[in-house]
């Protein structure tokens, strides 16, 4: 089984879901922006791709200037919060096979979990 945090409306996001596709295997799509998973798993999905709360997060969405999340002293708790009430800040598309899970971003990073 194959699972991308999805949001269509992505180029990257969309290029994923081709790609996994075209392997002809089960994919899952969770378009996460309007079904975005429960706090421990958003975690553990983090953690599992190597990342940190902070370099989830897409510092090009307008919440997270308005909001601040820049700022350093911010804890990993804080910056859970603000994905849980702005979806969007949260980097896409994550994909999760049995050969890992990763921030396909830059896209070709998702060869090394395929």
């Amino acid at each position: 089984m194959i699972r991308i945090y999805h949001n269509p409306r992505c180029s990257t996001s969309r290029k994923a879901l081709e790609t996994l596709q075209a392997t002809g295997r089960s994919v899952e799509v969770v378009e996460y922006l309007h079904a975005l998973p429960p706090r421990a798993e958003l975690r553990e999905l983090i953690r599992a791709a190597g990342l940190t709360v902070r370099a989830a997060l897409r510092p090009k969405e307008a919440a997270y200037e308005s909001l601040g999340l820049a700022d350093a002293a911010l804890t990993d708790e804080q910056l859970l919060d603000a994905i849980e009430q702005h979806p969007v800040l949260l980097n896409r598309p994550f994909v999760v096979t049995d050969k890992g899970t990763r921030l396909c971003r830059p896209f070709e990073t998702i060869q090394d979990i395929l």
